[in-house]
């Protein structure tokens, strides 16, 4: 592990476990793998916390989430989704939403500032897969299974899948996961242009940074860490604009009027110009956008 050296702590997780494996680099792990790391309402406010302060905290540049277990994420609590409404109904406690505004484990409707890469260990389904399907950059064991089993449960994927499944992998494949709630492979998942690469399976003894699917991840993060933070972060920023908004050429105008200045005022465009210029490697600093 890395010793880093904060502004500030990250915020306390019970839900999550936060290491620090490389430098510039958090790893979150989804620690109720006996659950199969299904999400609890209080942990969804814990990640929000968390994701803010990744995101504000200028030494880290790239995120991997994960899952304990043999399980990414298999979506809500429905066991604690069904004593939170029966104590609700008796006013017992207050009417709070199930998740935060950055939606599913905070990271379903994120727009965040930095990346995050998914490094999919096994069940993603439900909530799992609303994840997903919002992340920068997804890697998946050969073993892992995606799915939206909403309508077998008389709910829907609300948090924010569907639309941006729709985008992704076209209104065809997306209906048919939602519709039916069957499941599909790694294989299948990077075909449909979900996920970035599939690995191998993790052996039973694997420590978590072990697996391939985690060391892959963590190569990954390391080809964006050795880039220009600003870079990474202004260029991360249009392409969430033109995947949201829709329109290429209203997100490159919005991406050039709230970062171009910001881009040329700032350090690391002269050092990387003047590294060129040197035949030398370029000495990135922090990020101060």
């Amino acid at each position: 592990m890395q010793s880093h050296s904060f502004n500030r702590l990250p915020p306390p997780q019970t839900y999550g476990a936060v290491s620090f494996p490389a430098s510039h680099v958090m790893l979150l792990v989804f620690n109720r793998p006996k659950a199969l790391n299904s999400m609890t309402s209080p942990g969804q406010y814990e990640l929000e916390s968390l994701f803010s302060w990744y995101d504000s905290e200028p030494s880290l540049r790239c995120a991997i989430v994960t899952g304990a277990g043999r399980a990414f994420c298999a979506g809500m609590d429905l066991k604690e989704w069904n004593q939170l409404n029966a104590r609700r109904a008796r006013g017992e406690i207050e009417q709070q939403p199930m998740m935060p505004r950055s939606g599913f484990g905070a990271l379903s409707r994120r727009h965040g500032k930095k990346p995050v890469i998914g490094a999919i260990n096994g069940l993603a389904f439900g909530g799992g897969m609303e994840i997903v399907a919002n992340l920068d950059l997804v890697i998946a064991a050969k073993g892992a299974l995606f799915g939206l089993p909403e309508a077998k449960r008389g709910v829907v994927a609300m948090a924010g899948s569907l639309p941006r499944l729709a985008r992704t992998i076209g209104r065809p494949r997306a209906t048919e996961l939602a519709l039916t709630g069957k499941s599909i492979t790694a294989t299948e998942a990077k075909e449909w242009g979900l996920i970035n690469i599939v690995t191998e399976d993790a052996a039973a003894d694997c420590t978590m940074l072990e697996r391939p699917v985690v060391k892959a991840a963590l190569e990954l993060a390391a080809s964006i860490v050795n880039n220009s933070p600003d870079s990474v972060i202004i260029s991360r920023a249009g392409i969430v604009a033109g995947y949201e908004d829709g329109s290429a050429e209203n997100a490159t105008r919005l991406l050039s009027e709230n970062w171009e200045s910001a881009l040329n005022d700032g350090e690391n465009l002269h050092e990387g110009v003047q590294a060129f210029a040197e035949k030398r490697a370029p000495r990135w600093v922090d990020s101060k956008l």
